[in-house]
């Protein structure tokens, strides 16, 4: 006989004003089982965990928890019941001790004994098999650390459902390994856990059951081991997938931008490369490699301390994002919520931001016409889901913010496009438009250069590749000898398979 659930969604709908976000979704997990929950942007995957940690009301349905229906009004009754969710962004205070974040809110008494709070915090930390100092701040710790904090928090408050929405996407390969070893020891505990990602490999991997959502309903959930990749891509985007990659054929021209001996403190040191009109130039290497410090450098978001940029084989300053913008550089950079947009303005401002002089009139009046089809020309190309270009970029979701940052080059006619992780939270529907978009840019004879953790995305979209490890260059790699296994032996230090 079937273990009980230890959480029930049934028929749970949702409606926004006019939108519907939610239509009778039903979800359940059992404990120590871990349900994966895929689907693309705007799916209904984030409302429906809203709504079971308290954030968001329900309008129809019911939830239950070990079999008895349950009401969360809010986020401290999930809290309560055992409902802990740890999202893409962490919901950490960064000046704040490790130990003061995990207790923060737990009420320790009129005076605090902070060595009994550094130590249980250390004791929480150690039993996840982590050794992280209670007493540093959050701000100083790494992102994997930062992660593990969330969960020891959690499990502090007696966390018995919990979930993680993303939790690899800025996490090294070293350090999602860890984190899988340790769901897995929580799952062997009895935690239910789901488990959000757009990386379906992890997904496999880790879930015992997979429920599929696509617009606002489930399609079906299944068993891991009795469905495929193919499936549950085609169910989430309502069609086959040929191919993850879309052919190019493209003929490379002559060189666009040269860098030489670009360096930056400790963290990239002595990097030089070309790239060519029409071609996909890859940076590659782990977490700390010095890949995003170098394009930094070269876009004029970073100061360098050595080094000389060329445009069609001249020598060119930038020395601000400014300067490179008016080159004809445009750089979508990994964090796009703190540095690629402006959360609060506008979707059509933030598009048009990078070319705002192709919009204006006389005497420096905006001709709002010709914004608004520029504007609408690329929501369309894209395939944004927005209400109206009037909207802040804060009211859409990670994946629809995504293509807005991309979206605002695009528009601007760059020469060189410099893509910092441009699928990073993007499901995999929205990744092969942006390949798409990708492969018409280097049609038109533009420039890119790739930058991606997911080393699949690496091999199937570049024409050559240089590999980092530790701001140091450790080769280039071209076709047919570009491959995950090459590209990990150089990043390790190890030759590339010839």
């Amino acid at each position: 006989m079937a273990e009980p659930y230890r959480v029930e969604m049934k028929g749970i709908s949702k409606s926004f004003g006019g939108v519907r976000a939610l239509k009778n979704v039903d979800l359940a997990v059992r404990p120590g089982e871990i349900l994966g929950l895929v689907g693309e942007n705007g799916a209904g995957k984030s409302t429906l965990m809203k709504i079971l940690s308290g954030a968001l009301q329900k309008d129809r349905g019911q939830i239950l928890i070990d079999g008895k229906p349950v009401e969360i009004p809010n986020p401290r009754a999930g809290l309560e019941l055992g409902i802990a969710i740890i999202y893409q962004e962490f919901a950490l205070v960064p000046d704040l001790t490790v130990s003061e974040n995990i207790f923060l809110g737990a009420n320790p008494g009129a005076v605090v004994n902070w060595e009994a709070l550094h130590r249980r915090a250390g004791e929480a930390l150690t039993k996840l098999g982590f050794d992280i100092n209670p007493r540093l701040t959050v701000r100083e710790l790494s992102v994997a650390h930062q992660q593990v904090v969330e969960i020891a928090k959690a499990l502090t408050r007696n966390a018995r459902i919990l979930v993680l929405d993303e939790p690899t996407a800025v996490l090294a390969p070293a350090e999602a390994e860890r984190l899988f070893e340790l769901l897995g020891d929580l799952k062997w505990a009895g935690i239910s856990i789901i488990y959000i990602s757009h990386r379906l490999d992890e997904v496999f991997r880790l879930s015992d059951e997979i429920t599929v959502m696509k617009d606002g309903e489930v399609v079906g959930t299944m068993k891991a081991s009795e469905t495929n990749t193919s499936e549950i891509i085609s169910m989430m985007v309502g069609r086959e997938l040929a191919t993850l990659f879309p052919s190019r054929e493209v003929t490379i021209g002559e060189e666009v931008l040269r860098v030489e001996h670009i360096s930056v403190g400790n963290r990239v040191k002595d990097v030089s490369f070309s790239v060519r009109a029409g071609e996909v130039f890859g940076i590659a290497g782990l977490v700390g490699s010095g890949r995003t410090e170098l394009v930094r450098a070269i876009f004029g978001a970073d100061r360098r301390d050595s080094g000389q940029v060329f445009l069609d084989g001249k020598p060119v300053v930038i020395n601000s994002p400014a300067a490179a913008v008016r080159l004809g550089i445009g750089l979508v950079p990994e964090d796009r919520k703190t540095q690629g947009l402006i959360l609060e303005h506008a979707i059509r401002t933030n598009v048009t931001m990078p070319c705002i002089s192709n919009v204006m009139r006389a005497l420096g009046f905006i001709d709002f016409k010709k914004e608004t089809e520029i504007v609408e020309d690329q929501v369309k190309k894209l395939s944004i889901k927005i209400a109206s270009i009037q909207d802040p970029v804060s009211s859409l979701s990670g994946g629809n913010q995504q293509k807005v940052s991309l979206a605002k080059w695009f528009a601007s006619n760059s020469r060189v496009l410099i893509l910092d992780e441009p699928t990073r939270g993007v499901d995999v529907g929205a990744k092969v438009e942006i390949y798409d978009l990708i492969n018409q840019a280097v049609k038109q004879g533009v420039a890119v250069i790739f930058i991606s953790s997911e080393l699949e995305e690496v091999v199937g979209m570049c024409d050559r590749v240089l590999v980092m490890s530790r701001g140091v260059p450790r080769g280039f790699l071209e076709k047919p000898d570009i491959s995950e296994k090459n590209i990990m032996r150089l990043a390790v230090g190890e030759e590339a398979a010839s």
